[in-house]
């Protein structure tokens, strides 16, 4: 069950561009706007479901925090072999919530799923052998991040995973710049006008504050992870495992 709408949100001139929102606007284009915007998206999708039937272990607790339409979350049940896992999907926005049910409802995998409307940073975390964040980190207010990457390694059990992806800055500011170029380019040859591009960056700029690839290696060990590995990168674009 997918959702084929055209991402059009920014295809007309703004005076004003007001901050991005995971609103039923969003959602109604979600699966375009994210295959069109992220280089490598469906990549690191399918390459959760691999990572699941690697680490998921026999009655624990696997999670997706951030699940917007259950892209994750699926591709976990798909690749769970171990027996007795459970799934807990969790994502803040209502409008992905409810749809993510509708779109779960539908798969005929019988690994359990809990979708549940709540803010990741209140959920309890336990029992855990797979944990993943696709590109839901960098929506966090910054300071949040360390508690909220703890708190995954505290409810993760030893041997476990945790997949961290999320777009990323450049220490170097003519890299940064080379990578953003690219990624804006990867946009325009998927469709994007120009002026799309422009107002969307302009809309995320307040929302979307990237780290680097060392602030985010350097959170992980300092969690407590003993070891991360980037196994994707394109552009700007990153995916981590980090191993408890």
């Amino acid at each position: 069950m997918s959702n084929n709408k055209s991402d059009r949100i920014f295809s007309e001139y703004r005076e004003r561009i007001s901050d991005f929102v995971f609103d039923e606007q969003v959602v109604s284009v979600f699966d375009d706007m994210i295959q069109r915007s992220v280089p490598g998206y469906a990549t690191v999708i399918a390459m959760t479901k691999v990572i699941a039937e690697q680490y998921a272990s026999a009655g624990s607790n696997c999670y997706d925090l951030g699940c917007s339409l259950g892209a994750s979350t699926l591709a976990m049940r798909h690749g769970i072999a171990a027996d007795n896992c459970r799934i807990t999907a969790v994502d803040n926005s209502a409008a992905m919530v409810e749809k993510c049910r509708k779109i779960v409802e539908a798969d005929s995998c019988d690994v359990p799923v809990d979708i549940i409307q709540s803010d990741i940073l209140d959920m309890k975390i336990e029992n855990a052998s797979v944990a993943v964040m696709n590109f839901v980190l960098q929506f966090l207010a910054p300071t949040r991040r360390d508690e909220m990457i703890q708190k995954i390694y505290d409810g993760t059990n030893d041997g476990g995973v945790l997949v961290l992806s999320e777009k990323i800055a450049y220490e170097d500011s003519d890299e940064d710049d080379f990578q953003i170029s690219m990624h804006h380019n990867f946009k325009k040859l998927h469709g994007y006008s120009d002026m799309e591009v422009s107002q969307k960056r302009k809309s995320l700029e307040n929302v979307l504050i990237p780290d680097t690839l060392k602030t985010h290696q350097k959170r992980l060990s300092e969690a407590g992870f003993k070891k991360s590995y980037v196994w994707f990168k394109c552009f700007n674009f990153v995916s981590l495992a980090a191993f408890k």
